[in-house]
């Protein structure tokens, strides 16, 4: 059995759905440590032909502090303001409509925290994208140690006999010796994001939110783009 596990971040790239898609298991690290100006709160969507950041604002409140522990400010119209940019930015493109689940999501549900609201997300897409991959939270299997000590637990605990990581974990997994403290396989992603028709760009800009991918080439081709 593949398994892959990643923390959920918000709105992310079509790297990883490929993630997802390709694991028999997929764990979300809920109650990771939430990290400040990262992929967590915030991603890309092209506005007026160039990339432009839209981060959830949300609360740091002490040193180590998890994911599903971080709070959304609900002070801020954040809702309103990323629906609005979402609807105006791809209003024009060739699949908008197949977005507005996106926004009803955003605009209409009350989340408890960051990681509620990025899952929610990320559950939406993964049925819209018709991926039959097994979904876990980390903070339900219940199982702590550091970094590589806890992915081998769960993989363990899951019965996995191979891991499915991103590159971008390479050199952790190596330091911290993976392969001599488990027999468990371990295989690393390898997804290149391929030109799309992209509507509104004179040049390719790749490693936007999915929301860019479905609004350009729509659900169909977003599954096969992502396979």
């Amino acid at each position: 059995m593949i398994c892959a596990i990643m923390q959920p971040t918000y709105l992310p790239w079509a790297g990883y759905f490929n993630l997802i898609s390709q694991a028999d298991v997929f764990v979300f690290l809920d109650d990771a440590q939430f990290q400040k100006n990262s992929w967590h709160n915030r991603n890309r969507v092209l506005v007026n032909r160039a990339p432009h950041w839209i981060s959830v604002p949300v609360k740091h409140n002490f040193l180590g502090q998890k994911i599903n522990e971080t709070e959304i400010v609900k002070t801020q119209p954040w809702r309103k303001k990323h629906s609005k940019l979402l609807q105006q930015t791809y209003c024009k493109h060739p699949f908008s409509d197949d977005i507005l689940g996106i926004t009803n999501i955003i605009e209409q549900e009350d989340f408890k925290n960051l990681a509620e609201l990025n899952i929610r997300l990320l559950l939406w897409f993964i049925e819209k994208l018709n991926i039959k991959t097994k979904t876990y939270l980390s903070s339900q299997i219940d199982i702590d140690g550091k970094r590589t000590e806890r992915i081998i637990r769960i993989l363990d605990h899951l019965l996995a006999d191979t891991y499915l990581s991103p590159k971008g974990s390479t050199e952790y997994l190596e330091e911290d010796g993976f392969s001599d403290l488990t027999e468990t396989n371990i295989v690393f992603q390898n997804y290149n994001s391929a030109p799309y028709m992209q509507c509104g760009s004179n040049d390719f800009e790749s490693h936007l939110s999915i929301v860019d991918v479905v609004a350009n080439i729509g659900w169909k081709s977003t599954k096969q783009y992502i396979e």
